[in-house]
Parts: structure tokens; C-alpha cells; sequence
């Protein structure tokens, strides 16, 4: 099974960051055979809003060549399971996520996404996890993708969220959810 890991935290080992970590960490731990998991933090990267040319329409991919989208989108592909995380921004994902899913238009037409499973994360410093969840689960639905199970959890001050036994607990369940769908001697 190919896993990646988004992380759409402007901070390289913000809270979001690590509750991914966590679930990556409970993911190595989890026995699934032939586990290959990608990390990529959006800290430092530049994806540039979608310009509304609608060139992917006849293109089948985006048209945008200079910043990090493509790059991602490659790793996006080849993967089986996507999870996706961002930090709450005025109760939805940041700035960072809503690019790349607005973006991700340009797979939608030819469903390139369709069937892969998605755990959407979402971490919060009081509330509005349940929006940018949301955001994340609509986004998931239109390209077809399988949801797992979403995580959140609440965290302000860098590696608080390690505290939100919730968020733990929720990150456990996703992993043994994946678990439960990969088949013994299943080959992904």
C-alpha cells in the first residue's frame, strides 16, 4: 500500500504536522504488508491559485508550471491512500489546502483520483475543525475517493495537539479502519 502524507501546515512541525505523524507513526505499527509512505509538507512550498483558464479541460492536467502542484499531484497518483491535513484558518482549511484542492479541478474530469482512500485531518486551536473536516470530506466525494475516517483534534501551542487524547483516539481508529480494508496478502 503507497501512503502519503499531506501536511498543509505553513509550519514544518506544527501541530497539524504532527498528528499526521502520529497517524504515520500508528500506520508503520499497523503490520499492513508492503507499506510505502510519502510525507510532504506544504511548509515552504508554493502552489499558486487555480486561474480559472479551464486549459485542463481538454489538457487532462493542470497547465500551471511554476510552482510545487505538479510535483504533488505526481505523488497524489501513484498513491492508494491520501491523507490530507490542515491547519483551521478562520473555520476552514488555510490558504495552502484551498489551492491545492481547487487545483485538483484539473483531475476531476477524467476522475484521476477516483477510488483512492483519503483520511482528512483537520487541527484547530477552539473550533472549526468540523468546517475545514467538511471541506476536506466535499472535496474527497467529488473526486470519488474512499473516505476512511477524518481526524481531528485541538492544539495551539506547538505539540499540544499530542495531548488531545481524542485526536489520538481518532487517529488510532483511522488506522485500524485502513487496516480492516487492506485483505491479507492484498499487493497494492
Amino acid at each position: 500500500m503507497r501512503v502519503l502524507a499531506i501536511s498543509g501546515s505553513p509550519l514544518k512541525n506544527g501541530n497539524t504536522s504532527r498528528l499526521i505523524n502520529a497517524i504515520v507513526s500508528d500506520l508503520e505499527k499497523s503490520g499492513i504488508a508492503d507499506l510505502k509512505i510519502r510525507e510532504i509538507s506544504l511548509a515552504g512550498s508554493t502552489i499558486r491559485p487555480c486561474k480559472s483558464c479551464r486549459k485542463c479541460m481538454k489538457e487532462g492536467h493542470c497547465v500551471l508550471k511554476s510552482d510545487d502542484f505538479s510535483r504533488i499531484v505526481r505523488r497524489m497518483k501513484k498513491s492508494d491512500l491520501i491523507i490530507i491535513g490542515s491547519p483551521v484558518y478562520f473555520h476552514d482549511v488555510n490558504g495552502q489546502i484551498k489551492n491545492l484542492i481547487d487545483r485538483s479541478y484539473s483531475l476531476w474530469h477524467e476522475r484521476q483520483l477516483k477510488g483512492k482512500k483519503v483520511i482528512p485531518v483537520a487541527v484547530c486551536a477552539e473550533s472549526g475543525d468540523d468546517r475545514a473536516i467538511e471541506t476536506l470530506k466535499i472535496w474527497a466525494q467529488a473526486q470519488e475517493m474512499k473516505i476512511i475516517r477524518s481526524v481531528s483534534g485541538h492544539g495551539f501551542k506547538a505539540g499540544d495537539i499530542i495531548r488531545d487524547e481524542s485526536a489520538m483516539k481518532l487517529a488510532d481508529e483511522a488506522v485500524r479502519a485502513v487496516a480492516g480494508e487492506v485483505k491479507p496478502g492484498d499487493a497494492n
